[in-house]
């Protein structure tokens, strides 16, 4: 049949009649004991393949191809890619695996191997229990609706292992897989760290970061390569007990070793040490806290001659490309005297009526004392209810016991809710304190010492066309 255009060479099978002798590539893998336990050991595949391999005729050779405790979502294994060696070479004419996800669990892998790497060899693919070859155009078409189930399992199985992870943490268990922590060891049985004899230097690092020693130094006095790893024992909140998954945080099972309190005291001291590194590196006042209302790149001072200086978005300037977030922002380019001006007004001019408003919402903390009352008679009453219940077991009374168990709970909420705002509010007001307390001297003060100020109050600054958002730190606002 004459065709109406060329077929590339690489993508064509010669038919099995004319393969004179075959080489046959028998490919088996393993990458749990589970699989073993459900009948895909190594043994029972390569009994498979052996067996099947002796229906072809005019076979040469066999060779066998093994990835014992190896994923299938990568081709990071040193059977595969003898296998793809030996293909490249020209030294084998099919390749067969028990099942299709034997070979990968990744659709992109999958036709990877069948489209890039057999069929350019001219190597015929054939899984057994899928009943297909690559030799023939339906078996190439029946490799492509494959591989996209296996992808679907493999996700499926990710999305499982996912949502068992997040149930072992809200329980306090370690999630397990990757790196322990540097201090613990991992304790599989019971599913949580255990300190070991590195614990005695973690609690080292502590004791030295806050006698004011820099990570720098610790590192040197431990002999280790980077302070980055300092860094990162110090900022490890499983240090103190607790697991961090997914970006939020969990009362862990396992043995803390460093109170709570001394991470906390440690963060504050970073927190403070970062602030004072971002102070003395520049003498605009707001150099790192500004942000592009229209990109989110960061902004920087630019002298615009003998005007001053301007704003400018990085994505704009370009001048450190890994700063750039949209080569065609349009975000607006202000004088930075207009925006400091700006900012300094705002913050004090809040800062008067928000002190007054803290002030008096921490005059008013007569609230909880009043639920503590509250909660005084809900508990007596319930006393007096469980007393009644057996002295006379009548069942009449469980209705009430729930209704007054429910009211002490509500009121322990409470309590502990407005004690939480309570806390909020002190740190806010001690913020607008510290603004109103400077508002006098602001204009006597140096470059630097505003500095001091705004960078411990301010969280960021973002500056769109025709408004100045100013976002306060602790979660507070202007």
């Amino acid at each position: 049949m004459q065709m109406g255009g060329k077929m590339s060479k690489s993508k064509m099978f010669k038919p099995l009649e004319a393969v004179s002798e075959l080489i046959v590539a028998l490919y088996r893998r393993v990458s749990t004991d589970k699989q073993v336990d459900e009948g895909y050991s190594l043994d029972v595949q390569l009994e498979k393949l052996r067996a099947y391999s002796k229906t072809l005729s005019n076979v040469r050779e066999v060779r066998d191809y093994m990835d014992d405790g190896f994923s299938g979502s990568t081709l990071d294994r040193p059977g595969i890619q003898r296998l793809i060696q030996d293909i490249e070479a020209g030294e084998i004419t099919h390749v067969i695996v028990v099942k299709l996800d034997r070979l990968s669990r990744s659709q992109k892998d999958t036709l990877h191997l069948i489209e890039d790497v057999m069929i350019p060899a001219n190597v015929a693919f054939i899984s057994i229990l899928e009943s297909f070859n690559t030799d023939t155009a339906f078996g190439r078409a029946m490799v492509g609706i494959l591989s996209v189930f296996a992808q679907l399992e493999r996700e499926n199985i990710f999305e499982r292992t996912r949502g068992g992870m997040q149930k072992r943490v809200e329980k306090g268990y370690w999630p397990g897989g990757g790196r322990t922590p540097y201090g613990y060891d991992y304790d599989s049985a019971k599913g949580v760290l255990v300190p070991n004899e590195q614990a005695e230097t973690v609690r080292y690092v502590y004791d030295r970061y806050l006698a004011g020693e820099s990570m720098q130094t610790i590192a040197d006095s431990l002999d280790l390569k980077y302070e980055k790893l300092v860094y990162n024992i110090i900022t490890r909140k499983s240090n103190a007990g607790y697991i961090v998954y997914k970006g939020e945080e969990y009362q862990g099972r396992h043995e803390p070793i460093i109170p709570l309190e001394t991470y906390e005291r440690a963060m504050e001291l970073l927190a403070e040490r970062s602030a004072a590194k971002l102070v003395t590196r520049t003498s605009h006042l707001l150099t790192g806290l500004c942000r592009c209302g229209v990109c989110g790149a960061k902004m920087r001072y630019m002298k615009w001659g003998k005007a001053g200086y301007k704003l400018v978005c990085y994505s704009q300037q370009r001048s450190k490309q890994y700063l750039v977030r949209d080569p065609n922002c349009d975000g607006p380019a202000p004088f930075a005297e207009d925006v400091e001006e700006g900012v300094v007004q705002t913050l004090f001019a809040v800062s008067r009526e928000r002190l007054e408003g803290a002030r008096k919402s921490v005059e008013s903390g007569s609230l909880v004392k009043m639920l503590q009352e509250q909660l005084k008679k809900a508990e007596a009453k319930l006393r007096r209810l469980y007393g009644l219940y057996g002295d006379s077991g009548d069942t009449y009374l469980l209705e009430a016991i729930k209704a007054a168990r429910e009211d002490v709970d509500r009121l322990n909420e409470a309590i502990e809710a407005e004690r939480t705002k309570g806390a909020s509010t002190r740190t806010a007001m001690s913020v607008y304190q510290r603004l109103e307390g400077i508002r006098d001297v602001w204009p006597y003060m140096s470059v630097q010492e505003q500095r001091v100020i705004l960078v411990s109050v301010v969280e960021g600054i973002t500056i769109s066309d025709g408004y100045t958002d100013v976002k306060l730190k602790f979660g507070l606002s202007v």
